[in-house]
């Protein structure tokens, strides 16, 4: 767990965010805004919606946060500095729970920044009525803001993250040949993501040859053949926080049309690391992309990239309807990929960067892909 020192810069930043806005505090209320603020995953939060949880950071900087009382000595655990409340899970609630620590620091009257795009009508009515004398303002708008910088630790454990993620595909295509199965890639995949120390992961893809063509599946039975062309990405997962990478293979000999296809994907890969930089247009950084990728006459995707962190895809998109400018400390997921070849297979290159005060640097720089990944057949 990360703890107090992950946190204590992003509190300073939310609560500089509240007081520019004029707020009494800044209430996170989703498991991912929770892990942001907070340092560290509420285990069964994200599993079990009704569990709720709370991350308080008042204008002033002091903290709490209120928890199901299963979980109680977890939190307390990871974050002994704090506050915390929790509630009964069967004869508590945690909408009382959360009024009542609002009013334990002063914030009876207060003017509250919560995060309410994910409050259901009825918990926030029940908060409402329980702090009558308190203004709930919604605050989503401001944390999103807040997470597109990333702090320093952030940073690293995101470049931590995107080599597990490249080693662990690089580690499964190693581990396999033809006649395997895509759930023997899969099984190398996770064993190498543990391995590395990943706490868990999310969004495995594991698509072969037809299946290629496909956005987010997972691994089956398929038996690997030769000349299958191979999409493998996961993504890695340390105190909340993952990171995406997709790697394309193919099963000895490519197919035809194959070597031409990624070639371009891999010019289109180093002019969008180019463009990458700080004070560049998100929306221009597609166009790029684009204008590389329509000599191949295939449908584009609708995105190039977009910011990560305690979401798979946070803001901003590198996208035609952008509207944001690249700054320094942002870190993205950037991806040339078609799926729709007209061969019968699809293919990626997903990479993370940072953008630097001296533009964009590659943080998944351990399996090359210049070339496609060979399989043994």
């Amino acid at each position: 767990m990360a703890g107090p020192a992950a946190s204590n810069e992003i509190a300073r930043r939310l609560a500089e965010y509240a007081t520019e806005a004029g707020l009494d505090a800044i209430v996170c209320l989703s498991p991912e805004n929770v892990a942001y603020a907070a340092g560290f995953v509420i285990p069964s939060q994200p599993l079990m919606r009704w569990r709720h949880a709370a991350h308080i950071v008042t204008a002033d900087a002091r903290e709490a946060i209120v928890c199901v009382d299963m979980e109680e000595s977890t939190v307390r655990a990871a974050r002994p500095d704090l506050p915390v409340r929790g509630w009964a899970e069967f004869t508590g609630d945690p909408m009382a729970a959360l009024a009542d620590q609002l009013r334990e620091l002063g914030l009876a009257g207060g003017t509250i920044g919560m995060e309410l795009g994910y409050l259901s009508v009825t918990d926030h009515g029940v908060l409402a009525d329980a702090l009558a004398g308190a203004a709930l303002r919604p605050a989503d708008d401001l944390i999103t803001r807040a997470r597109r910088l990333k702090t320093p630790r952030e940073r690293d454990l995101l470049a931590r993250l995107s080599r597990i993620s490249d080693q662990a595909i690089g580690d499964s295509l190693r581990a396999v040949r033809a006649g395997d199965t895509e759930m023997d890639i899969a099984a190398a995949l996770t064993r190498s993501v543990y391995e590395q120390g990943a706490q868990q992961f999310k969004l495995m893809i594991v698509a072969t040859g037809e299946r290629s063509q496909l956005p987010n599946v997972g691994p089956t039975t398929r038996v690997l053949e030769p000349g299958d062309v191979c999409r493998v990405e996961i993504f890695s997962v340390l105190d909340g926080y993952q990171a995406g990478v997709c790697r394309t293979a193919v099963v000895g000999e490519a197919p035809p049309e194959a070597e031409r296809i990624y070639q371009n994907l891999v010019k289109c890969k180093y002019l969008v690391r180019e463009a990458i930089r700080p004070g560049a247009a998100a929306r221009d950084v597609y166009a790029t992309f684009l204008a590389e990728f329509e000599q191949l006459g295939m449908p584009p995707i609708s995105f190039v990239g977009h910011s990560i962190g305690v979401n798979l895809h946070e803001r901003p998109y590198l996208g035609p309807h952008a509207t944001e400018t690249l700054e320094a400390g942002m870190v993205l997921g950037m991806e040339p990929l078609v799926y729709r070849s007209g061969h019968g297979f699809g293919m990626q290159i997903k990479d993370m960067v940072s953008v630097e005060e001296d533009g964009c640097h590659l943080l998944s720089d351990v399996t090359g892909t210049d070339e496609l990944f060979r399989i043994e057949a």
